[in-house]
């Protein structure tokens, strides 16, 4: 085996599309790879210094979306141009920004899955960033990309992930196994 030094290759890596306000109520997003589960409830995403983390400290809320085949460029985009230097960012991607029904944030309409979140604290704030603990408060998901028995079906979303060894994006692919299930046929 090859070794290297120590890199965030956790793989893989979500596309997170985070969405806030701002002061003004005017819509804004940023591109986040580092994020996950924290709790049953709740999602954790390290964060540096954006318009995104000044909206957060006024607003208190957010959504998540993920990326998708669809909204590869797009997502790329908000990542790339900050709002404090781009006004039409939301405009430029191409999207469609309507308020979330439970939280005061951005629903992106071109998205098949969004998290409605609110911030439950903060850790490690530096110079550098944090890292955000949300909880999550709803679910909502376009009907189109629920499967047969009413919930979300992540295959129907053409979901990627973020590849940080060559910094490229990777479409997700079909189901393989079954969680909770497969493995036991090794009992």
């Amino acid at each position: 085996m090859k070794s290297f030094p120590s890199k965030p290759w956790l793989l893989p890596q979500p596309v997170l599309i985070i969405g806030t306000y701002d002061k003004e109520g005017k819509p804004n997003a940023m591109n986040a790879a580092w994020g996950g589960t924290w709790d049953m409830h709740e999602i954790v995403i390290s964060l540096s210094p954006h318009a995104t983390t000044d909206n957060l400290d006024v607003q208190g809320e957010f959504t998540v979306t993920f990326g998708t085949a669809e909204t590869l460029v797009a997502a790329d985009y908000v990542g790339l141009v900050s709002a404090k230097k781009e006004p039409d960012k939301i405009g430029k991607a191409g999207w469609t920004a309507e308020k979330a029904p439970n939280v005061n944030a951005p629903v992106f309409k071109e998205f098949p899955m969004t998290l409605e979140c609110k911030v439950k604290e903060t850790l490690n704030r530096s110079e550098t960033g944090y890292m955000l603990v949300g909880e999550i408060v709803n679910v909502l998901c376009d009907e189109q990309y629920l499967a047969a028995d009413g919930q979300p079906d992540v295959e129907k979303m053409n979901l990627i992930t973020y590849d940080p060894v060559h910094y490229g994006y990777i479409q997700l692919g079909k189901t393989v196994g079954r969680a909770f299930s497969d493995g036991k046929q090794l009992k």
